[in-house]
């Protein structure tokens, strides 16, 4: 997060704290506002409920994100010590049973910032109502579309963890939320598809300074762009990619390591980050996330040089980059032990694990809001301008077709990306894509997800345990079916 972002982090902050209510979800009461309501004849009262459900989002960026989404692939191991979370230990082994943990809590996130949505959305007419010009009316609906992005990006995720999900797209009372049926997969695509596509003419392609990581054009467009690739619309993919292409907004950075930096947090090759930031407090409320913390080196040293040594680099994926000739990537995704990195830092022989993260390293000078406050500046990077240009070659090769207007090939998207980790040119076939998708987002929350989008997981992962038609998607949580009867068993667990 820059210093540009602040006011918009310290509106997100001045929500209110959500209070629970009883369903089969859990889901927080929609919105972060006052219980005796909200007067929607202030203009500085419109963008609250959609402030809360960035807000919310902060919850989901949490442990339950990268064990479930990373932890789970070959390339990454638990980490920290071998006792620490036996919850996440199953999930990368693939000993998990629906009654996990981690993948009740992860399903709680995303439907929380789905409810959030959900009432930010249903606020937006009532605002409309009162204003009193046509731009504050065309405001709300601006709004809206941010709310209706989120809410497309968790069903998306939803459906990738889980496969099918009751669709909720209101607010509900409690014995309604219990008694919700999933939809089909079909039906959530649909709908995800259709929200995206709908909230593109509603949105800016740009915002004036200090509105840096709300959702624009773009970023609604490369959330597109993923869910085509995944709904196997490579035309439509493509065209999604063609467009951010030939809109020269975006490019990548001119180094690997410079992708990952904390001061270029919301870099011109960042389409979709998830916020944080300290704002430079040493206590207090602050939109901080602890993705990087829950990273850092186990045991090191300095305080605020440490984390929790989660979600390593495996063995599998050092020697795939190792076997590559990479030197670009490893010697930035990789942190290793007994190492003084090029900041000054020391990553102690005592730490726990023999190599962490390098991704989400976070120099000593950034840690500055008190003990053990490793990468609280660091944004988690969603889509990059480099995946944008690798989901490109990839539709091409499936034989997309449009009209076109970038002059982008898969041949020349595939050879941009490995140019500037000094890889020479190689035929862009989809195994040399994939591959490429592996390396360029290693340690990304990606890999599980591709795997079994491209029906490679137990090629891969069977030797960690991945059995197929079974873990290609984690099961309708345990306690979920317990407060609704109606979410059908998922094939192949046992409850």
């Amino acid at each position: 997060m820059t210093n540009q972002f602040k006011s918009f982090a310290l509106c997100i902050v001045a929500t209110i704290a959500l209070t629970g209510c009883d369903s089969f979800l859990n889901i927080e009461a929609e919105g972060s506002l006052p219980s005796t309501g909200i007067d929607h004849s202030k203009v500085d009262n419109i963008y609250k409920p959609v402030s809360a459900v960035y807000a919310q989002t902060r919850s989901l960026f949490e442990f339950n994100y990268l064990v479930v989404g990373e932890i789970s692939s070959d390339d990454s191991d638990k980490g920290s010590t071998p006792s620490d979370s036996p919850s996440a230990k199953e999930i990368d082994e693939f000993t998990f049973t629906p009654k996990n943990d981690m993948i009740n809590s992860y399903w709680v996130d995303l439907f929380n910032v789905i409810s959030a949505a959900n009432y930010a959305i249903e606020e937006m007419p009532k605002f409309e109502a009162e204003m009193q010009t046509d731009e504050l009316r065309a405001s709300t609906h601006q709004y809206a579309a941010e709310a209706r992005v989120w809410r497309a990006w968790s069903y998306y995720m939803l459906a990738k963890a889980y496969g099918r999900v009751p669709l909720i797209t209101r607010t509900m009372s409690s014995e309604e939320l219990n008694n919700m049926k999933q939809a089909s997969i079909r039906e959530i695509y649909d709908f995800v598809e259709q929200e995206l596509t709908e909230s593109l003419e509603l949105l800016p392609k740009t915002y004036p300074a200090g509105n840096d990581g709300r959702i624009n054009y773009y970023t609604a467009l490369a959330i597109l762009a993923k869910v085509y690739l995944y709904d196997r619309k490579y035309s439509e993919s493509a065209l999604c990619c063609d467009e951010i292409i030939a809109s020269g907004q975006y490019d990548l950075m001119p180094t690997y390591r410079d992708v990952f930096l904390t001061e270029n947090n919301n870099c011109r090759e960042s389409l979709f980050e998830a916020q944080s930031s300290t704002l430079g407090q040493t206590s207090g409320d602050a939109p901080y996330l602890n993705y990087a913390y829950y990273q850092g080196p186990r045991n090191n040293e300095p305080s605020n040089m440490q984390g929790w040594g989660f979600k390593v680099p495996s063995n599998s994926l050092i020697k795939f980059l190792t076997d590559r000739g990479e030197t670009e990537r490893m010697k930035t995704a990789f942190l290793y032990r007994g190492t003084v990195t090029e900041y000054g830092d020391s990553i102690m022989t005592k730490c726990a694990n023999p190599v962490y993260n390098g991704k989400v390293y976070s120099p000593s000078s950034y840690n500055t809001m008190g003990l053990n406050s490793y990468g609280r500046n660091y944004n988690i990077r969603l889509i990059r301008y480099a995946e944008i240009l690798l989901i490109m070659a990839e539709d091409l090769v499936q034989g997309a077709s449009g009209a076109f207007t970038s002059g982008m090939t898969a041949q020349s998207a595939l050879d941009r990306v490995r140019e500037r980790v000094k890889l020479a040119s190689v035929p862009a076939t989809l195994e040399n894509i994939y591959d490429e998708r592996r390396a360029e987002l290693c340690m990304e929350e990606d890999r599980f997800f591709d795997l079994v989008r491209t029906g490679r997981a137990e090629q891969f992962m069977g030797p960690c345990g991945f059995k197929a038609n079974k873990n290609e998607v984690f099961p309708v949580p345990y306690a979920q079916r317990q407060l609704n009867p109606n979410l059908e068993p998922t094939p192949g667990y046992v409850y």
